[in-house]
């Protein structure tokens, strides 16, 4: 609790050097209260109905419990910290965490209107055994989470949250609630002297810098502050000022679209201050600012300098000021004036040349560490045999990216952001720009990048080139235009509706990709995170396989072990996740989570469904054993009359989950498989007008399910470490 305070109280310190030229705009409504305790409660908010534009601006200020009196939002429990006109509000949130003893506490917050703040807040996790999943609200339901792992105090590096003690990661825009679970994989028994709890807290980016001392018992502390996002209403400002009468920004005052959530803002034009949603005020600079070196004059928004009789110039300090109007006796003055214009100008042009100089020899300081002149001697080998990678310039993705505006973010995730871009030839392109990279990997990178580049296949995403002149190597991708796969089977928004076929179709396509970059390549490649929102379709819904973030090659005849956990929950394979040995049936097994996604409908992990139906590999695998797969597919595969098929797929998806790796089919015989069944769908359609009922398919599944595993009584494993959700109470948090 006192961590908590004092970065409150220097957060607190660090405003009041601005209260001067800001106190206009802390204003409440005439006759309303306009501070609770500490905390100033400006209009749109207030502490009863005639002072606040809504309700959900509306502050309880307890001066019941509490001395001085704590200001909450609404009626809920959620402490408020500060209110900010520029759109923001700092609350408090509590800490979650998970024990080895089973005593444990959900860290959660429920909003009904404002949001929680994707650019100012970040995820924090802590421990040495810890899984933390964050699911949420932000119009539909989100899932994100990390995973920290140790296995002494001497592996962390106390400031950095990768993962090795403490991960971090960022909370989707337009979040209107989080609920944060923790989980071990081991139950803390190797970490147990040093490590005994996990925690996990949403907080505001900045005011957490991990300690090895944290491990502990996180240094006693139990909340962070956070900022959440408000605006006015739910509509922009072109419509929200043609209704005059509920327009909320007054005179003087320019409006804002929000970009975190429907609605808009308002602030003072420049030349004035205050509350713009009360009324701004003209600023006198003459008076405050003292901007003119001859006579000021205050003009509305702005002001006017002038020389007095004899003088010349604009008048201003910060411009050519006054000088004396010079006669026939002051030239000489007047040269050495002159002279010192040139002499500054001159030092002008020389230090923007240097600058620039300076500009360029970083770049090429950049293209050298990132492996540039190692790429570019790797390319000249190969120059006119096949097609080369580009190598792009970080002042051509600048222009290609509108110099990365917010507006061309594609996406964003723990290893990056991925912009569109537009290229001076008009094609438009997906660029990913990386938050991190590792200097002993530059020759594995750039090996990666020329072989990758070289894959030429339909239903891989192609690498287009990179840029290696800035601090993080940016990589160009082909742009897919029509989404992934994980929006047209489970976003109930989406407008498409997949057949079975074209279902079948991208599977055995995507096994196709996969089995050609674990065989066909000329290095072998393991993709390591094949999941359906890393499978892209473009507008005749053909398969692309991205993201290959994850991705490693591999020489012939060998495995990799990975230093830390890989891919995404309920996709992992656990042989892998527990031995930390990395093969090409780590991507069968993801697969075959993916084909149980396609076949039932389902999302990998949902807690909207029982316990023991949260997590697909289970609720699949049980299905099979227990001779009830109808009641898990989806409705369009009962509807579709060759059961067979279907059939044939089904059973190969349970060969791809089996527990070994070594029981696991290749991806080459998973694709051949797929692609014979295809084939015999278009080829042999069946007989129409028979009359398929419930009982003959039900008879039809269990002999297939029974010869599938040769006896009734065979037994399945599953890896669960995840625990059960609470349900939430809304404009509520803890």
């Amino acid at each position: 609790m006192g961590y908590f305070w004092r970065v409150l109280k220097m957060s607190l310190i660090i405003r009041l050097m601005f209260v001067a030229a800001t106190a206009a705009a802390q204003e409440a409504k005439p006759g309303c209260q306009e501070s609770c305790g500490n905390i100033s409660i400006p209009y749109p908010f207030g502490t009863s109905p005639e002072c606040y534009i809504a309700e959900e601006f509306l502050i309880t200020c307890n001066t019941t419990n509490y001395s001085p009196p704590q200001a909450f939002l609404t009626r809920s429990n959620i402490q408020v910290l500060e209110i900010l006109l520029q759109g923001q509000l700092r609350v408090s949130g509590w800490i979650g965490y998970d024990c080895y003893n089973s005593s444990n506490h959900n860290s959660w917050l429920e909003l009904s209107k404002f949001t929680i703040s994707t650019t100012q807040n970040k995820l924090t996790a802590v421990g040495c055994d810890t899984i933390a999943l964050v699911t949420g609200y932000r119009g539909q339901n989100y899932t994100t989470g990390c995973v920290s792992l140790c296995d002494s105090v001497d592996d962390v590096i106390n400031g950095s949250c990768s993962g090795i003690g403490c991960c971090q990661t960022f909370i989707p825009r337009g979040a209107r609630s989080y609920d944060i679970e923790l989980a071990s994989i081991n139950k803390y028994q190797q970490v147990l002297d040093f490590n005994p709890c996990s925690y996990a807290f949403v907080a505001e980016d900045g005011v957490f810098n991990f300690s090895s001392l944290d491990l502990l018992d996180l240094r006693g502390r139990q909340k962070f502050p956070l900022v959440l996002d408000w605006a006015i209403g739910n509509k922009t400002c072109q419509e929200a000022e043609m209704d005059a009468a509920n327009y909320a920004c007054k005179e003087n005052t320019q409006c804002h679209d929000s970009i975190s959530r429907p609605g808009y803002g308002c602030s003072c034009s420049d030349g004035y201050q205050g509350n713009p949603y009360l009324g701004c005020q003209d600023i006198d600079e003459c008076s405050t600012l003292s901007p003119c070196n001859g006579t000021c004059q205050n003009l509305p928004g702005t002001f006017n300098c002038s020389c007095p009789k004899g003088y010349e110039g604009d008048g201003r300090k910060n411009g050519t000021g006054c000088t004396l109007v010079a006669s026939q006796s002051q030239r000489f003055p007047l040269i050495i004036i002159l002279g010192k214009h040139i002499i500054l100008l001159t030092s002008s042009w020389i230090y923007l040349g240097l600058r620039e100089r300076k500009l360029i020899k970083r770049k090429e300081k950049f293209f050298q560490k990132n492996g540039g002149l190692m790429l570019q001697h790797l390319l000249s080998k190969y120059e006119g045999c096949t097609e080369t990678t580009k190598i792009f310039t970080a002042k051509d993705l600048q222009k290609a990216t509108d110099n990365y505006h917010e507006s061309r973010i594609l996406g964003q995730g723990g290893q990056g952001t991925v912009y569109k871009g537009i290229l001076p030839d008009n094609r438009v392109v997906a660029i990913k720009k990386s938050k991190v990279t590792d200097q002993s990997q530059v020759e594995q990178f750039v090996n990666e990048v020329h072989i990758l580049s070289q894959i030429n296949h339909r239903n891989v995403v192609k690498l287009l080139g990179c840029c290696l002149e800035t601090e993080v190597p940016l990589l160009v991708y082909e742009f897919v235009t029509n989404g992934t796969l994980s929006s047209h089977i489970h976003d109930t928004k989406c407008t498409s509706s997949l057949s079975w076929e074209t279902c079948l179709r991208i599977a055995s396509e995507t096994a196709g990709a996969l089995s050609y970059l674990h065989s066909s390549a000329s290095t072998p490649i393991i993709h390591r995170d094949v999941k359906s929102t890393n499978v892209l379709l473009d507008d005749n819904f053909t398969a692309k396989v991205s993201d290959f973030g994850a991705s490693r090659l591999v020489p012939l005849d060998q495995t990799q072990v990975a230093t830390l956990v890989q891919g995404t929950f309920g996709y992992l394979d656990p042989e892998y996740f527990h031995s930390g040995q990395l093969t090409d049936k780590s991507d069968v097994y993801s697969f075959g989570v993916l084909l149980a996604e396609l076949l039932t409908g389902k999302k990998v992990i949902c807690f909207d469904r029982p316990e023991k139906e949260r997590h697909l590999v289970r609720l699949f695998r049980s299905a099979v054993k227990e001779d009830r797969l109808l009641e898990v597919l989806d409705n369009k595969v009962l509807n579709e009359e060759h059961v067979q098929y279907f059939m044939e797929v089904a059973m190969l998806a349970k060969r791809c989950l089996e527990v070994k790796g070594q029981e696991r089919p290749t991806m080459k015989e998973v694709a051949m498989e797929l692609e014979r069944v295809l084939k015999l769908i278009e080829k042999h359609p069946w007989v129409e007008g028979h009359d398929w009922n419930l009982e003959e398919t039900q008879s039809l599944l269990n002999e297939s399910l029974k010869a599938a595993y040769g006896c009734d009584s065979s037994n399945t494993t599953g890896y669960d470490s995840l625990k059960s959700e609470v349900k939430l109470n809304i404009d509520s948090g803890r």
